[in-house]
This record gives C-alpha cells, sequence and structure tokens, in this order.
C-alpha cells in the first residue's frame, strides 16, 4: 500500500515538473487587415480551456486552427449541435484578457460576442473602462457585459485587476498577474500567466523604454528576470510591428527588431547576464502589414532580428492557426 501511494505520488510531481503551455494563434499581425489580428490562446496541457489573450480576430483564427489540426479534441461528431468552429468558440474559451482598449485587440471579441457563452474578461482598470463606456455602450455594440449603460446582456463579466497582484483566471486552472506597459500615450499591459510553478508571458503593444520615456518595461524585465533564474519561464509572446528603417518618432509606441533586442539585453542582465537566454522561445507578434508593393515586412523584420541576436533566444513567428507547446 505504501508502495502504491508513493508511486502515485510521485507520478503527480512529475506530471507537475514536465507541465508545460499549448499557445494557438488566433491572429498574429497589427493594423490592417481585419481577419488576421493579434489573438492567441494559452492553457496549461492539463486542463481543457484556453485564455484568451487579446481577442483582436477570433472566429477567424479558430477556422483556421481547426484547418490545421490546432484542436484535434474537436471532431464534427462531439462538436454537435454546434459546427467544430462553434464549439472552440463556446466551449473551449474559458475567458479573455485584453491587454488594451485598441480596436485591433478586441475587435473580434466585440463582433462575435452574440453567440458567445458567459465568461469573465480581465484587464487593467483603463481597458476594463474603455469596453464599458466605449465599446459595450449600446451604441457601439450592445452591452454583453454586467455592468455599464444600458441593457445589460451579462455575457461577460468585467473584471478589473490591479497591477502586480496574483488573480485566478476562472475555470482555466491558470494564476495571472498584470503589469503595465507604455504604447505611445495608451496604456497597455502584460500578463504573466502561471501555473504547477511554470509561467508564460504575454505582452500587448510596447514601446521601447527610451523612447516611451517610460520605465515600464524595465519593471517588466526585472519580473522576467526572476522568473527566468528559478527556471520558471516557459516563453513570450511580444510585438514587433516595424522593420529597422522606421524612425522613432513614426513608432507610435510600437517595437522593432533593434528595439526589441536592446530591450531584450536588459532582460538578460536582470535574468543573471550573458548567455541567460539561450533558448527562450520569443513569439514576434503585431508585425504591420504594408500596402506598399515589393514589401514583406515580416521577412525583413525576421531577419533583422536574426541577425542582431547574439542573445541566444529563439525567435519564431506563429502563422495564423498554428500550435505550439512549450
Amino acid at each position: 500500500m505504501k508502495k502504491h501511494l508513493l508511486a502515485l505520488m510521485l507520478a503527480c510531481w512529475a506530471s507537475q515538473a514536465v507541465a508545460a503551455f499549448d499557445v494557438v494563434a488566433l491572429g498574429v499581425n497589427g493594423g490592417v487587415e481585419e481577419g488576421n489580428l493579434t489573438s492567441y490562446l494559452v492553457r496549461s496541457d492539463d486542463q481543457k480551456l484556453y485564455l484568451g489573450l487579446d481577442a483582436g480576430s477570433v472566429l477567424p483564427g479558430i477556422r483556421k486552427g481547426l484547418e490545421k489540426g490546432s484542436f484535434p479534441e474537436v471532431t464534427t461528431e462531439n462538436a454537435a449541435p454546434y459546427t467544430p468552429q462553434g464549439a472552440v468558440f463556446r466551449n473551449l474559451i474559458g475567458g479573455y484578457f485584453i491587454s488594451h482598449g485598441h480596436l485591433d485587440h478586441l475587435a473580434g471579441l466585440i463582433i462575435s460576442s452574440p453567440e458567445d457563452t458567459k465568461k469573465p474578461i480581465y484587464g487593467t482598470a483603463d481597458t476594463i473602462g474603455t469596453l464599458r463606456q466605449h465599446y459595450f455602450n449600446g451604441r457601439v455594440w450592445p452591452n454583453f457585459t454586467d455592468s455599464g449603460s444600458g441593457l445589460r446582456i451579462g455575457t461577460y463579466r468585467l473584471n478589473l485587476q490591479r497591477p502586480d497582484q496574483r488573480f485566478s483566471l476562472g475555470l482555466t486552472g491558470l494564476d495571472g498577474r498584470i503589469y503595465p506597459l507604455s504604447h505611445g500615450g495608451t496604456p497597455s499591459s502584460m500578463i504573466l500567466v502561471s501555473r504547477n510553478n511554470q509561467s508564460f508571458a504575454f505582452f500587448g503593444d510596447t514601446g521601447p523604454d527610451e523612447v516611451e520615456k517610460s520605465k515600464n518595461l524595465d519593471a517588466v524585465w526585472r519580473v522576467l528576470g526572476d522568473e527566468i533564474k528559478a527556471k520558471r519561464l516557459k516563453g513570450l509572446i511580444i510585438e514587433t510591428s516595424y522593420p529597422d528603417d522606421v524612425p522613432d518618432s513614426k513608432l507610435f509606441g510600437h517595437l522593432t527588431p533593434h528595439w526589441l533586442l536592446k530591450e531584450l539585453g536588459n532582460l538578460q542582465q536582470y535574468a543573471g547576464g550573458e548567455g541567460a537566454l539561450k533558448d527562450l522561445t520569443v513569439i514576434i507578434s503585431h508585425v504591420k502589414p504594408s500596402l506598399k508593393a515589393g514589401a514583406a515586412p515580416e521577412k525583413e523584420i525576421m531577419q533583422q532580428l536574426e541577425k542582431g541576436n547574439n542573445l541566444g533566444v529563439k525567435f519564431v513567428r506563429m502563422q495564423q492557426g498554428d500550435k505550439l507547446t512549450f
């Protein structure tokens, strides 16, 4: 009996020790094409429900993810009475974190809200206030939340979270901590999600501290540096909106390869110095498409990042519908 109990305890410990995160990209771009805007899903691999990380494009990304086999647990048969797309949307997303109130980070949530199930939305005071006052206000869109003006349909429960305070993310089994970011005059935020002593970071839009005249990223790097030292951080998603030829005066609160590499250099120092970021996965998001003939900003950005990468990090550009496990 004792041997059986010990084996069970060891098995439980081992399952926690190798806990990982599943990440699905529902939208990977910033800017002008509405069908592929910033939106990711993350969950612990021992849980059913995902947390939405922004929601610029939701249903188009789910459709692409199904085409790519990113939701193997959903079939036409077990999705009934919904389509597989509907089943993922309604039954596998347990809530949303919205990093800031810009439309390209929440349009999918708003448009798809009439078909959604009851879920919590998490964000800072500024983000929750923007959702309540300027989107779900009965004029721009019906009020599908539990507060604010007009008829309250109550699909979404708005949860205002204070910076650097741990909170539970609904039924996803994840915990979260939110930190402020500077985005060209608009408050933005990063969330650090965790479970089983492992963590994953998602950044909303942010400019570099030097351009933003801010210390917000510096504060975030200190937190993530401690996560790396403790061998908890599995990876992060962060924007690089423009190639390096865009001047600082035209960044409007965004990053270029030059600035991201410089900021990650600061993270390296807080994480223990040279070599501390080796093999850390950094997912590049929010690339702004160009309408100029012959322009290829995504290719250019990734090439510039690789050329300047003396940190040993693994830069990854997920495409819509892709799934990675960390």
